[in-house]
């Protein structure tokens, strides 16, 4: 429709469904705003057939009405078939497979026990012929034979012995019409014989060969079908026009936010506007006191979300099944969307996309260095409550969790400021419950803050617990072996705090920091310096008195215009 509207025409409806009814459902539903998004709905109907109009407004999906609508009004509708059926002499409920299995069983044994009549019928002709050629080969000696017997069963007898003949074949040779006895009778018996033969091949071949059987069924339906059919007044579809949840759900960026408490939220990625570095940023949640962010991934309303937790426990919810809320709201408890057990905790969570479960690994690292690669497809089947993802030591918990196609080489970061970089095939793939192996030697009071796969193209984002951040060239951070010591990669003093995130970004895209009392600010890539590996960086975030940066999250860049904001460029 005009300025970018659209509408719903339904020109047909099922059957026994009553047109009225089924308007007045749809009226009902839009009042209770069970569907949203219809601005008005006609009934255009006239002699010309049904024409049912259902006008959108602006920016609604017309393809999420429609299939709210099939789920919760009789637009679309089911039909019961009771599929009872004698098998064997016992009645069973079959469904429409087994019904056409029985079915097609059923016709073989028609064909065969038919097949085997045919059969039978035409070796007795056959035989009965074998013995009139026999007769008229010999016509004369047959004649005199049975002139000179006195009774019909002594002719009969005399044919058998003489000629080798049976008691059917003498019997026929006596019944025979002194017309047979012509040339041209002979012929016919001569070629019916022959045609005889042809026959008895074929009924015996059909009846050896189960192929010819399935063949013959396909022919004589397909005989049916050119005799018989007519245009279809239904139509059997594929599962596709199945009603999935997604078809429901109209597919949106979403930031997905997991706090330290475990309190989980979404809300549109828009939500956040660029600002230069050095801003003061947004409250992106209002969280109770001493709960802060930790989390967030900015992820498709249809993608799927796979939730680490401190015992090393796996746990799956799709996007939109998190439950929307505010910019300055809490969220909701992650404890009432997954069974988690007393005292467990969601550590990580991590986006993965349906396409990718094939020939993918999942690569998760903990704190004390311990890291391990397992298949994807070891995860496809979560359950409810849950499934064991690794197994950890008393004192260890899980920092980060990769997507990888087993060609990646991964970069890890520690809070004293150290990394190691090395090729994920330096780990072989284990199983689910495994524990791992040592990815990097970690000095006393040291662990691991960041795991990430290594992209030639991109820099690597350093940011401290003060809000200092700067990129390196990823060239700067050298290939080593799993498990040593690793090589410097910020240098750290009391102005910039600890190391709170090394993860490789892209100068095209946003950053998005998030501090421990819930304040937010979103800034380009592009606009933080590219330094040394063993420079301190500059400031990226004013963190309050008190508050310290404790997540870090890529996004793609906002063409907003950014607020105009006084920052600092201090480098060191």
């Amino acid at each position: 429709m005009s300025q970018g509207r659209q509408r719903i025409v339904v020109t047909e409806i099922p059957y026994m469904v009553n047109k009225a009814k089924l308007i007045e459902k749809i009226a009902e539903m839009v009042h209770e705003k069970t569907v949203e998004g219809i601005s008005d709905i006609r009934d255009e109907s006239d002699r010309e057939g049904m024409r049912i109009v259902i006008e959108l407004k602006r920016d609604m999906n017309a393809n999420v009405v429609l299939n709210t609508l099939y789920k919760h009004t009789q637009l679309q509708d089911t039909f019961g078939a009771i599929m009872l059926a004698l098998v064997d002499g016992e009645p069973k409920i079959l469904s429409l497979r087994q019904m056409i299995h029985h079915y097609i069983e059923h016709q073989e044994d028609v064909i065969r026990r038919r097949t085997q009549y045919d059969l039978n019928k035409a070796e007795a002709r056959s035989h009965i012929l074998e013995g009139l050629i026999i007769a008229l080969d010999n016509i004369d000696e047959v004649i005199a034979l049975i002139r000179a017997s006195r009774t019909g069963q002594e002719a009969k007898d005399g044919l058998m012995s003489r000629f080798g003949l049976t008691e059917r074949q003498a019997q026929a040779i006596l019944d025979m019409r002194l017309q047979r006895l012509t040339g041209l009778e002979r012929d016919k018996i001569e070629a019916e014989y022959a045609e005889l033969q042809k026959l008895i091949a074929y009924y015996r071949a059909v009846l050896a060969d189960e192929a010819l059987v399935l063949g013959i069924i396909k022919d004589e339906i397909l005989e049916v079908k050119r005799k018989y059919a007519d245009e279809r007044r239904t139509e059997i579809s594929a599962l596709e026009g199945e009603i999935d949840m997604l078809d429901l759900i109209q597919e949106e960026d979403m930031v997905v936010t997991l706090t330290h408490y475990g309190y989980v939220k979404r809300l549109p990625k828009a939500t956040y506007r660029a600002q230069k570095r050095g801003g003061k940023g947004v409250v992106g949640a209002t969280t109770r006191e001493e709960d802060f962010v930790e989390q967030m991934y900015v992820v498709s309303t249809h993608d799927t979300l796979m939730f680490f937790t401190n015992r090393g426990r796996v746990y799956q919810l799709n996007c939109y099944q998190i439950p929307e809320a505010g910019r300055t709201a809490r969220g909701t408890a992650i404890v009432n969307l997954l069974q988690l057990d007393a005292g467990e905790k969601v550590k990580a969570l991590l986006p993965v996309p349906a396409e990718k479960v094939a020939g993918h690994y999942l690569i998760m690292a903990t704190k004390n260095g311990v890291i391990k690669r397992t298949e994807l497809s070891e995860f496809t089947n979560l359950r409810k409550s849950g499934l064991i993802a690794l197994v950890l030591r008393e004192d260890d918990e899980l920092i980060g969790v990769a997507l990888t196609d087993g060609s990646y080489e991964l970069l890890l970061g520690t809070r004293d400021g150290m990394a190691i970089r090395f090729p994920e095939t330096d780990m072989r793939p284990i199983g689910r419950a495994a524990m791992g192996v040592k990815s990097i030697e970690l000095n006393r009071g040291d662990e691991v803050v960041d795991m990430c796969p290594v992209f030639p193209d991109m820099k690597v984002l350093s940011i401290t617990e003060n809000g200092y951040g700067k990129l390196t060239e990823i060239d700067e951070y050298r290939v080593q072996s799993r498990g040593g010591k690793g090589i410097k990669a910020m240098n750290l003093t009391q102005k910039t705090g600890r190391l709170t995130c090394q993860l490789l970004a892209d100068e095209a895209e946003d950053i998005l920091l998030i501090t421990d009392d819930g304040t937010i600010i979103r800034t380009p890539v592009s606009s933080i310096s590219t330094l040394g590996r063993t420079t301190q960086g500059v400031r990226l975030m004013r963190v309050a008195e008190d508050s310290k940066v404790v997540c870090v999250a890529r996004a793609e860049a906002e063409e907003d215009e950014p607020e105009e904001t006084v920052g600092e460029d201090e480098e060191i």
